[in-house]
């Protein structure tokens, strides 16, 4: 079948949502189907692009009205779907449900051409608190429309268990591993007993780093006899930004907490070797969500670090290189970890192989099992 990966936004190669989209189509390609991919970008020339592939598909300019243009005009991606024999429009969410994309579906419907759409996370809502007015009046619209939307759909993709999503039946899958592209972590011993978390992400506020911070400056406040370092990589709003430094000059952690900002490829890989443990996700309750299957964890159990998170997660509560923080706002407690890291016996090979079942080829030929179905 031919299908086409859908994006409304575009691409960065340290990412971890672009390292996703590309997975996800390595994925779909690995059970046999060819996939065109449909992204936005902004060329060196200042022009708003939509691109198929590495072709321009449609110039929006760059006149003010260019990203009008871009959140209305979809008859390009319609056209280009009915003339290379499109099967299915595999659509990621942008949370932009409105009469333009209710209707681009719905034509796309009627063309005899299935779509479905992957929610990321799910409920979205309370993740629009701190943002902009404009993104907030972009949610507004959503909200409206997004029933609407749901019913031109032919199913929903969600890494939750919910059966059904504004009314539409869904397709629950978890989020994959492209295990060719993430190297088992090498073992790094430390013999002066010092301890290194690793905590890695497009920092928000929902990943709760500042418990770890708060933790690790308790720690230090009380009688201790070994060192922990904490390595955080990525990228840090200004709220996070200000929150982290003013949590490491409150506990006097300059020496023992690094910031990195963003890292990929051999450098990242260095980090991983030399850390003993990883930090999920450790605020999802701040966003209202119990149940959800990040990519973070699925990355950290592929290279085979255990870690600590407090969500709910299916595919790891149970598993014996996990260690559950408690889904509130309590500083986490250092001294746990410590005793978690000393009596785990699982190896990192052990900790790999127990997801095997969590390849991308795997969870996205359930979605194309589930259309193939639809009348």
């Amino acid at each position: 079948m031919n299908i086409l990966f859908l994006i409304f936004h575009g691409l960065s190669p340290v990412s971890g949502i672009s390292k996703k989209i590309r997975y996800q189509m390595k994925g779909l390609q690995a059970n046999g189907h060819k996939v065109f991919f449909c992204h936005y970008e902004i060329q060196a020339n200042g022009h708003k692009v939509r691109m198929i592939d590495d072709q321009v598909l449609e110039d929006y300019g760059k006149s003010p009205l260019a990203p009008l243009r871009k959140r209305t005009s979809y008859d390009a991606v319609l056209q280009y779907a009915q003339q290379n024999d499109i099967g299915l429009v595999y659509i990621r969410s942008f949370h932009n449900a409105n009469p333009f994309t209710i209707r681009f579906y719905q034509k796309l419907r009627k063309a005899g051409i299935k779509t479905v759409m992957e929610i990321p996370t799910y409920p979205y809502d309370q993740e629009y608190r701190n943002v902009p007015l404009f993104w907030k009046i972009e949610l507004g619209i959503d909200k409206i429309y997004r029933k609407r939307m749901a019913k031109a759909l032919s199913a929903i993709v969600t890494f939750t268990d919910k059966s059904e999503i504004f009314g539409k039946e869904t397709v629950c899958i978890s989020n994959g591993i492209d295990f060719e592209a993430i190297p088992l972590k090498k073992k790094d011993d430390h013999p002066d007993g010092r301890i290194h978390l690793l905590a890695v992400a497009e920092v928000h506020y929902w990943h709760a780093y500042d418990r770890i911070l708060t933790g690790l400056g308790e720690y230090y406040r009380q009688p201790h006899d070994r060192e922990v370092f904490l390595h955080i990589v990525g990228g840090l709003g200004q709220y996070e930004q200000q929150l982290f430094d003013r949590l490491i000059q409150e506990y006097n952690l300059q020496e023992r907490v690094t910031l990195y900002g963003q890292k990929q490829g051999e450098e990242l890989d260095g980090l991983f070797d030399r850390c003993d443990f990883a930090i999920g996700s450790l605020g999802r309750h701040r966003s209202g969500i119990d149940k959800i299957k990040t990519l973070k964890n699925r990355e950290y159990a592929a290279r085979g670090i255990p870690f600590i998170y407090s969500e709910t997660d299916e595919d790891f509560d149970d598993m014996p290189y996990i260690l559950k923080a408690p889904a509130d706002e309590t500083p986490i407690d250092i001294r746990e970890i410590l005793h978690f890291i000393d009596t785990r016996t699982q190896s990192a090979q052990e900790i790999r192989e127990s997801i095997g079942h969590l390849s991308w080829k795997i969870q996205m030929q359930k979605v194309i099992e589930h259309i193939s179905k639809e009348k």
